[in-house]
């Protein structure tokens, strides 16, 4: 079984990671990531025949539903740790099966952060 989180959101990559950069990163496809890299192709027609540029702007949840993100801070800090030189901002909202499980994750000076909510009760007066 195990406990499910719906993360969404996405982290922006300042400036857009290359395809040379990326091309055989583990977080291309996301395959066993909580995360991956949302590529984007620019088509375009040449005398020699059709162009495809290929970057990587954004790191985004690995997938649409619900999963087991137990890992999810230790795959963002890998993508951040893989790709020097760039900068990461934005952030993942997460929430859990459990009620007020809500959290976010983001990137301060190159660290993945867990940020939690606070509670904070009204004046009774």
């Amino acid at each position: 079984m195990g406990y499910y989180t719906r993360v969404t959101g996405e982290i922006r990559i300042e400036p857009p990671l290359t395809w040379a950069e990326f091309n055989s990163s583990p977080f291309v496809e996301g395959e066993g990531l909580d995360v991956k890299l949302r590529v984007d192709e620019e088509v375009t027609e040449t005398p020699e025949g059709t162009l495809v540029r290929k970057s990587a702007a954004v790191l985004v949840p690995s997938w649409d539903d619900s999963y087991k993100a137990y890992d999810l801070i230790e795959h963002v800090q890998r993508a951040v740790d893989a790709f020097h030189g760039h900068t990461f901002s934005g952030r993942l909202e997460c929430e859990g099966e459990e009620p007020g499980d809500l959290w976010r994750v983001v990137v301060r000076d190159g660290q993945v952060c867990k940020v939690e909510p606070r509670i904070v009760w009204p004046d009774e007066s």
